[in-house]
């Protein structure tokens, strides 16, 4: 059995610690009860996921004696089958492992551009964006990573045999899974888009509208899963699957080719790391944003955040979108795929680089955004799924199709829907994607080149124990909402369950406003940032974060996200 050989860390972030600021407390009118509410409690191991059925898969694996990665292929192959919005094995992802003896890995299953991709395949002739070609249909489609991934990974640190690992899928597949009303309302809201770019009748569009209970029958998904089963990734990127995908692409006048398939591999990554006082991050780098990102956050923020005002105190609000405007305007310069651009890593989470990033921020100001630029000298359907096995070794995955649906094509007579994550490339510089993120020359689409993402599957230590594991789909908002997350637990003192459901907000650089989901923010608060200089704009909710925390007593506490059909289940 081949084990990954990666073992060390891109950067060790110095320990920060927090220090009032200059400015005068807030006051009690800013002050509301903090959430304490515990999640489920376990005393040995939890699964955290999107789905009841998905966790429940998951959770019979460690009970059957598997380890987590174990667990993880059981837990992703069952999304496809029941949260088909996300869930996916036509995607791909990113998984953080850390073993209950310190070792830890991180996995890059991210999608690839096709061989015959250019960098302006998605421009017209006056060199403007195409509407919708990187977004729906079969050219916004990459080349999956999943199914590769999950082979990577169980090779490497699985103990259970694989098929045992696929089948509960298959069979939820074969006999049908009753939907829930969220899963319903998807299909009704898409299933139009998807029957219009699916070139076949599909299983997501066998009735008109679709209710909670009903029950969705996936007989093609059932046999491309059989055929990984049997054959392993040669079940998927050769044979019958890879000829339908292909002959997919032609009906569409789609991109990806047999050789883009047969050549698409995992690759083991070398996780970025950093501290923050007596914990240690772990989390994922290029082509991921999510781990540099994170880590420039806490770097920026830390030393100027107050832990005697609460999280959402308008000073904190107000260094934490600083620090965010900052980082999302590096991500769009500096970040892309280590194997085609030289990311300066270094540079970016050097501490004397991080400090001088802050040093312009008037603490009773907001910056305008159009005065913030890149700093170095020149050199939203996701999901999330949290494990921690009885061993103590942890899982953290993140994976996606982008949107919902992804492009929204179905591959005739294999059942599964292909992403759309050529939207994540960078289609001309300074042009927004489907998360309004800005990219630059680093995320240029070239062939064969993974697309740059804000994933950020995350596991934390704390005194050379496992502590937190944690992550979330959102797009654009993953990076604030993991980050956010940790410093509600860490700083605020808050339960898993509190931090993951409390309302978030979020800063990206461009557009610039401060985007709040209801009742992020106290009317007061956003009175005074607004006086400050910020402008700010309600959304709808956002991200599922999905964390498991182990408390004082060894016990294990599961986060399971409100937003959705989150479920976190334990022994």
């Amino acid at each position: 059995m081949i084990r990954p050989l990666i073992t060390g860390f891109i950067c060790l972030l110095p320990l920060w610690g927090f220090k009032p600021g200059t400015v005068p407390a807030a006051g009690d009118r800013y002050v509301v009860p903090r959430d304490t509410t515990r999640g489920v409690i376990a005393d040995r191991a939890m699964v955290v996921s999107a789905h009841p059925l998905a966790t429940e898969a998951g959770l019979a694996v460690l009970r059957q004696g598997g380890n987590a990665v174990d667990a993880a292929v059981a837990v992703q192959y069952a999304l496809a089958v029941v949260f088909p919005v996300a869930g996916n094995i036509g995607g791909g992802g990113f998984m953080v492992v850390r073993m209950a003896d310190g070792r830890a890995y991180t996995l890059d299953f991210r999608e690839k551009a096709p061989g015959a991709a250019s960098r302006d395949m998605y421009l017209d002739a006056k060199g403007e964006a195409i509407p919708n070609l990187s977004l729906l249909g079969h050219q916004a489609a990459g080349v999956p990573g999943t199914v590769a991934g999950m082979k990577a990974a169980h090779d490497s640190l699985g103990s259970l045999p694989m098929a045992g690992l696929i089948q509960p899928a298959i069979d939820m597949a074969r006999r049908g899974v009753a939907l829930t009303e969220r899963e319903a309302r998807g299909l009704n809201r898409d299933g139009e888009t998807i029957k219009q770019y699916s070139t076949l009748p599909t299983a997501f569009t066998t009735r008109k509208t679709w209710a909670a209970g009903d029950t969705l029958r996936q007989p093609r998904l059932a046999e491309t899963l059989t055929r990984i089963r049997d054959l392993g990734p040669a079940g998927f990127y050769e044979g019958k699957t890879a000829d339908l995908i292909v002959a997919e692409m032609k009906r569409g006048g789609g991109l990806i080719s047999h050789e883009d398939l047969r050549a698409y591999r995992a690759v083991w990554r070398t996780p970025v790391r950093g501290a923050l006082g007596d914990y240690r991050l772990i989390s994922m780098g290029p082509p991921s944003s999510g781990g540099i990102c994170l880590m420039q956050l806490l770097g920026m923020s830390a030393p100027l955040l107050r832990a005697d005002l609460p999280y959402h105190d308008p000073y904190n609000v107000h260094v934490m979108t600083e620090a965010e405007r900052r980082v999302y305007a590096d991500r769009a310069k500096y970040l892309g795929d280590s194997d085609f651009v030289k990311v300066p890593v270094s540079g970016l989470l050097d501490t004397a680089y991080l400090r001088h990033r802050m040093a312009d921020v008037d603490l009773m100001r907001a910056t305008r955004s159009d005065s913030v630029q890149a700093g170095l000298p020149e050199a939203m359907e996701t999901t999330h799924f949290s494990i921690v096995d009885s061993a103590g070794n942890a899982v953290s995955v993140t994976t996606t199709l982008n949107g919902s649906y992804g492009s929204c094509v179905v591959v005739g007579g294999a059942g599964f829907l292909l992403n759309n994550e050529m939207d994540d490339f960078s289609l001309k510089p300074g042009r927004p994607n489907l998360y309004g993120l800005i990219g630059g020359e680093a995320n240029a689409i070239a062939p064969g080149k993974r697309m740059l993402s804000a994933m950020t599957p995350t596991i934390v230590e704390k005194d050379g124990r496992l502590f937190m594991v944690v992550g979330t789909p959102g797009g654009s908002t993953i990076i604030t909402s993991v980050y956010q997350t940790f410093l509600r637990v860490v700083v605020w003192g808050m339960s898993m369950q509190g931090a993951v459901s409390a309302p978030r907000f979020h800063h990206q650089w461009l557009p610039d406003y401060i985007q709040y989901e209801a009742e992020a923010l106290p009317v007061a608060v956003m009175d005074s940032l607004r006086a400050m200089g910020h402008t700010l704009r309600q959304r709808d909710s956002y991200g599922r974060v999905d964390g498991i925390l182990v408390l004082p007593d060894g016990r294990l506490e599961g986060g399971a996200d409100p937003r959705g059909d989150d479920t976190a289940l334990g022994y």
